[in-house]
């Protein structure tokens, strides 16, 4: 039997070819349930060979299943069809069921022309957006590049196999497909190069490589062998993209940079970091991490202990002690024994006598007035207060963001509280406003609120199946979520004009206001075409839940011979029928000899 005559877990109708790799095919199919189109990617039967491979793929695919986002090519299905060879061997071959995408890989996309600017930072964003989404579901890709990815005819983003190859370089069987599907040399990490563990942040390097060939028209490395490639990604330096792509900008340079560090710790954290670096980038702005500051460490001898008090507290970035060191004296806190030190300063450091006389008489009358007013509040110590007219006006950090914006305004002696607000206009992670606004002045230590987008409103998609089209739009409308597309498709069980199934699915968060798309039955089921297989087989499709039939089977008429189990004939045509119908097997005849 040819692919394209196959049924797949006597639900998946394999069609033309349309597309080869290295580790599987593609194939145009059609779901015999649902009635839609769909994408069939059958693995190489040597995938199959070890015999944890099986259980590793179900659980990748399955997890990957669990995605669903408009950027990501959705896996709705995956197995194992075993078959019998010619030589009567046993032949097990995996197989994904996918999202049927109109359109082409990016890779075939490059080959073709060189892309523009904007479609670079478009194309790196959405894939960014896709490995935010992976990365909070625990999935990590492992295989980003060209190939990998699909852009649709409208420009949208699909990137595809999540999870696929981490259960394919787990199989100690496939060890020797490293080129291809552990990753691809031209898009390795340097992590994997060394063989080492890899995490979200792999992903991350594999997209700058990808950025990096769309924005010069090349990858970061070449070389004759994958080996070659590998070395230079752990040891090489890069060249910076606009070498090769005078269009491009020193922000851009430093945010490929950033993305291609061989240090882990040293590149972006996460996706939604790296887009919004290079969002900032395309528009000409360099955002910079927030830089941590350390204050000095005094080293003094062992001063003498003069007065029992507490410890002293920050008051912004002065403390006490920096007051009275103005005066030629070091003035301590001793954490252990909560007392207030006086160090005098070093013979060699001391300035001259009469200095030291004006300096040292303005000391004791601080030093007998500190003693006077600590014993008149009963020991109490009070920390310095600097003059109330020294206001801070706020800065403005409205679109920064949180981290950057925090580090601006606590640079100005202000303390930050984060909020979050959903907000339509303002993208995730970007300041909105702050209260009190940018430009008011207020006192140093005055508590900001930074209110930071935790982007749009979202909402959770009802569950629609066996609703009527009103129905559904009412119960859309009701959270807020608006009608789409309504496409009619087939199904043995739900009755003719009830909802099937919606896109995006139940129970799926999307934006709120977010199109919902619904598959409605026609009360029609595609028909296959059993003939030349066996009557069990024939049966055991017509009869499953995807189809729905009821089989009467029928002898051949006018047979002289033996009536054999093979299906000659079928009562109804492959094609389009009624669900619930009856059809009418008829058996081979078998002349006698």
């Amino acid at each position: 039997m040819s692919d394209q005559e196959r049924v797949l877990a006597g639900r998946y109708q394999v069609g033309e070819i349309i597309g080869r790799g290295g580790m599987a095919d593609v194939f145009e199919g059609v779901d015999l349930r649902l009635g839609r189109k769909i994408a069939i990617k059958l693995l190489k039967s040597d995938l199959a060979n070890d015999e944890n491979f099986e259980s590793r793929f179900a659980q990748e695919a399955q997890a990957s299943a669990k995605m669903a986002h408009p950027t990501i090519v959705r896996i709705y299905d995956a197995g194992e069809e075993i078959s019998t060879d010619s030589n009567g061997n046993i032949r097990k071959t995996p197989f994904i069921v996918m999202e049927y995408v109109r359109g082409k890989l990016l890779r075939d996309l490059m080959h073709e022309r060189k892309l523009t600017l904007t479609e670079s930072v478009g194309y790196a964003k959405q894939v960014l957006t896709a490995l935010e989404y992976s990365h909070k579901a625990g999935i990590i890709h492992r295989d980003i590049k060209a190939s990998n990815i699909m852009v649709t005819e409208e420009g949208q983003v699909k990137v595809m196999d999540f999870g696929i190859a981490r259960a394919i370089s787990d199989s100690s069987a496939t060890q020797a497909h490293t080129s291809g599907i552990v990753g691809t040399a031209q898009y390795f990490s340097p992590e994997q190069a060394r063989g080492e563990a890899v995490d979200a942040r792999t992903d991350l390097y594999s997209t700058g490589v990808l950025l990096y060939e769309m924005l010069a028209g090349r990858p970061p490395f070449k070389g004759d062998t994958a080996v070659s490639v590998a070395y230079q990604h752990v040891s090489e330096k890069v060249t910076v993209p606009s070498e090769h792509n005078p269009e491009l900008t020193p922000e851009l340079d430093q945010v490929v940079l950033n993305a291609l560090a061989k240090d882990r710790e040293e590149r972006f954290q996460t996706a939604m970091e790296f887009r919004e670096h290079l969002l900032a980038a395309a528009n000409g702005q360099a955002l910079t991490k927030a830089q941590a500051k350390t204050k000095p460490v005094v080293v003094s001898p062992q001063p003498t202990e003069v007065l029992q008090a507490a410890p002293t507290e920050v008051i912004g970035e002065v403390q006490p002690e920096e007051f009275f060191k103005e005066l030629g004296v070091d003035f301590k806190a001793n954490t252990d024994t909560n007392a207030i030190k006086i160090q005098a300063q070093s013979a060699s450091d001391r300035p001259s006598p009469g200095l030291m006389w004006g300096v040292g008489s303005g000391a004791a009358v601080v030093l007998v007035g500190l003693v006077i007013w600590l014993l008149t509040l009963g020991g109490t110590f009070q920390p310095f207060t600097p003059p109330a007219n020294t206001g801070i006006q706020v800065a403005d950090v409205t679109g920064a963001l949180f981290d950057d914006g925090a580090q601006t305004l606590r640079d100005q002696g202000l303390l930050v509280l984060r909020l979050t607000e959903a907000s339509d206009d303002v993208e995730s992670g970007l300041i909105i406003r702050t209260d009190p606004p940018a430009g008011t002045d207020v006192p140093e230590r005055t508590t900001i609120e930074v209110v930071v987008s935790s982007g749009k409103l979202e909402a959770t998609v009802p569950l629609l199946t066996g609703l009527s089209e009103e129905a559904a739009r009412a119960a859309l409308e009701g959270v807020g979520l608006v009608l789409g597309v309504i496409t009619p498709g087939n199904s043995a069980t739900v009755p003719e004009g009830s909802v099937i199934e919606s896109v995006p699915a139940a129970n799926e968060r999307v934006v709120e206001g977010s199109v919902v798309n619904l598959l409605v039955s026609d009360g029609q089921v595609q028909v296959p075409n059993v003939r030349n297989l066996s009557i069990s087989d024939a049966q055991r499709i017509m009869q499953a839940p995807e189809v729905g039939f009821s089989v009467v089977v029928a002898q051949p008429e006018g047979c002289v011979g033996t009536v054999g189990t093979t299906v000659q004939n079928q009562s109804i045509e492959p094609g389009l029928a009624d669900q619930r119908s009856s059809i009418t097997l008829t058996l081979n005849c078998v002349p006698s000899t």
